[in-house]
């Protein structure tokens, strides 16, 4: 299912002394099955921008088509776009509200008039998606769990939707680093499983770098760059001048690279970075 935004912009407060324009003509394509990575410093508009694909907001100018359904505030359309793209704010477990973790998932299914059979089916589902027992933690409530359990819920209780496009915006903000490991590997799991559309917004650019596919660059509510990790992350100064940094293992390898070293500077991973070096020094032995 093909996202397309054109020509968007978005005024918050318009006529008034406060008017801000959050998004400012942007045109952007995310393809079905795309894992996207969404940055840019606080400000920029990426939260602006991903609560227009589900019709949270709506453009001030321009259109948002969600396959062959553009986003209308009275287009009668949104519940139909809302099951097809879900979105999952920061500080998911804030949306968490009912006793058991069962109803909390379950929520949104019984709002479409599933029967409770499809309902349990899909709550069961989801929770194995996201690595949470289904008999153990169903009937628990959703505030008697760990930080990353609440997390999981909420997102389970997206995917019990069973949405084709899912938008994650900070969704590892809070976790210890476990955790946020954790999430991330069920989100790539989640998108390699079920083909889904996955939308990641993030301040980490290793995370971004890592997980994703293609890496959306915002500033000033506009799109500064729009390419592979490779095509983003090697342009340094760029990111420096937008208030951003690149991974530090990126980093890393562009100071062994300045001092002689003949190490590629396209690696974004511990793991890539530690071959790349080991490559280096084998290399260096057999000279």
């Amino acid at each position: 299912m093909l996202i397309k935004l054109e020509h968007v912009s978005h005024i918050y407060k318009a006529n008034t002394p406060y008017e801000t324009k959050a998004l400012d003509d942007v045109n952007l394509e995310i393809k079905s099955g795309e894992f996207v990575g969404l940055i840019g410093h606080t400000g920029s508009g990426k939260s602006t921008l991903v609560q227009h694909l589900n019709g949270l907001l709506f453009p001030t100018q321009g259109r948002v088509l969600i396959g062959d359904e553009e986003i209308k505030q009275n287009g009668g359309n949104l519940k139909k776009i809302r099951q097809k793209v879900g979105l999952v704010f920061q500080y998911p477990e804030h949306q968490l509200f009912e006793e058991t973790i069962y109803q909390d998932i379950a929520f949104g299914p019984r709002n479409l008039g599933l029967s409770e059979k499809e309902i349990e089916a899909r709550v069961k589902e989801a929770m194995e998606a996201v690595n949470l027992d289904y008999k153990s933690l169903k009937d628990r409530s959703p505030f008697a769990i760990s930080g990353g359990q609440m997390r999981r819920v909420a997102i389970a209780g997206v995917l019990a939707m069973q949405p084709e496009v899912l938008i994650l915006d900070e969704p590892t903000a809070g976790l210890d680093p476990q955790g946020r490991e954790d999430i991330l590997e069920e989100i790539a799991a989640l998108h390699h499983n079920l083909k889904i559309t996955v939308i990641l917004v993030s301040h980490s650019m290793e995370d971004i770098a890592r997980y994703t596919n293609r890496v959306v660059v915002m500033s000033g509510g506009k799109i500064a760059m729009n390419g592979t990790a490779q095509e983003i992350f090697t342009r340094v100064e760029e990111l420096e001048q937008l208030g951003l940094g690149i991974p530090m293992v990126s980093r890393l390898m562009h100071r062994l690279k300045n001092r002689g070293i003949p190490v590629p500077i396209d690696i974004f991973t511990v793991e890539d970075a530690k071959e790349a070096i080991l490559k280096w020094q084998r290399g260096k032995k057999n000279a």
